[in-house]
């Protein structure tokens, strides 16, 4: 148990690098359209090696290839649709409230539930043991967001939008994946991991495209900087995440636990932009609403482990 809650806080540590890392890319001027799209053309060979060595590759390209739809269309809203808002975001709002504000993809998780159901359908009420939770994440929202405002309708108000989109996108395409993967040939997480990000390709091609007509080939710095987040974000974060959750071997309790460790994504996003980028630390307010979120997580966690009904949440950061 101990080992895995370290493998889960240690990719938390590697999760909050995305909020960060990008942040400090997009105030360096690094081009929107390329970061986003760099991020995921750079996880596929990682992620196909980690599948070939599992021994799913081959099983999964002929099922992405015979049936793009689904991959093409879960894969775009639940990658595309996530990422890119997260990515604009960051260029205006502080890292620290990116990563709190983005806990609102739990909310959403549980507001889904009346329209498409559960990870298996079969729910279709919202599920009312996580609205307690749920309203503590959206008071510390609320707080955390007054806090970098000063009380005052500023520009970062502006962030909840794209960050609302991604919040919302990313259970839709996720849970709409997973019951599809459970329905023909149990693709495991892995696969489907991988399965969603060749399906969302289209999408960063069309956005590569907007980069190169906006600003031409991408810079040294910014391809470096963007295989960096792939890599300690899109493959270590995943794999360190994965490897804890695997080695609860299905105990419920364990679960709950790990998932509970993501909440330290916060304050190692806190942490990393304020000692290692000098960023500006929140305000005690703003602690405060950190700290409500970081409570309606790890409570939310119990819960979803309990009914099974609100899709893990960064798995694919």
């Amino acid at each position: 148990m101990a080992k895995a809650i370290g493998l889960g806080v240690l990719a938390s540590l590697f999760f909050a690098s995305t909020f960060v890392l990008n942040r400090v890319m997009r105030l360096d001027g690094s081009s929107l359209w390329w970061i986003s799209a760099l991020r995921y053309f750079f996880t596929v060979p990682f992620l196909s090696l980690i599948v070939w060595r599992r021994g799913g590759l081959k099983t999964l390209w002929n099922e992405v290839v015979g049936h793009p739809g689904p991959w093409v269309l879960w894969g775009s809203i639940g990658f595309g649709l996530f990422y890119l808002p997260l990515t604009w975001v960051a260029g205006w709002a502080p890292a620290w409230l990116v990563a709190s504000s983005w806990q609102l993809t739990i909310v959403a998780g549980s507001l889904w539930v009346p329209i498409i159901g559960g990870v298996d359908a079969t729910e279709r009420r919202i599920p009312m043991t996580s609205l307690t939770p749920s309203i503590v994440i959206l008071i510390g929202v609320g707080v955390a967001e007054w806090s970098a405002s000063h009380g005052s309708c500023l520009c970062v108000w502006w962030a909840l939008v794209p960050i609302l989109v991604a919040a919302f996108a990313y259970p839709l395409g996720n849970r709409q994946m997973m019951r599809y993967c459970r329905q023909h040939g149990g693709f495991d997480v892995y696969q489907r991991t991988l399965g969603m990000t060749f399906g969302s390709l289209p999408f960063w091609l069309v956005i590569a495209a907007v980069g190169a007509w906006r600003s031409g080939i991408p810079t040294g710095s910014e391809t470096l900087d963007t295989l960096l987040v792939a890599v300690l974000s899109g493959v270590v974060a995943t794999l360190l995440f994965f490897a804890a959750t695997d080695s609860a071997q299905g105990r419920a309790e364990w679960l709950a636990r790990i998932e509970a460790t993501q909440s330290m994504e916060i304050v190692f996003t806190v942490l990393l932009a304020s000692l290692l980028f000098g960023a500006v630390w929140p305000t005690p307010l703003g602690f405060v609403g950190l700290g409500l979120i970081v409570i309606g997580m790890v409570w939310h966690s119990g819960l979803y482990r309990q009914n099974n009904t609100v899709v893990g949440i960064n798995s694919s950061l």
